[in-house]
Order: structure tokens, then C-alpha cells, then sequence
């Protein structure tokens, strides 16, 4: 027998959400401003090392 606990994170929703909300925007855009959009978000969220 099973018990089911209450997840405080739900990964396969979150998950979900987000490829929604990314296709949602990349739906309106040309490929090339697909392109500058994924080439500006990787320099914002690149995680550097500290000196």
C-alpha cells in the first residue's frame, strides 16, 4: 500500500509551465529574433565564477 505525500514542488508541472510560457512568446517572433532572444538570455543568466 501506497501513501501519497503533499509535494511542496511539483517539477514535472513546473516544468510544463515553463515550455508553455517559452512557446507562448517564441510563437510571435521571426528566427531571427529567436536567435538574439536565447543569445541575450544566455549572457544575463550565465553563471560566472568568482575571483
Amino acid at each position: 500500500m501506497e501513501t501519497k505525500t503533499k509535494k511542496d514542488f511539483d517539477a514535472v508541472k513546473f516544468a510544463r509551465d515553463q515550455k508553455d510560457k517559452l512557446s507562448e512568446i517564441l510563437s510571435k517572433m521571426s528566427k531571427q529574433e529567436i536567435v538574439a532572444y536565447f543569445k541575450k538570455i544566455r549572457l544575463e543568466s550565465r553563471i560566472k565564477p568568482s575571483a
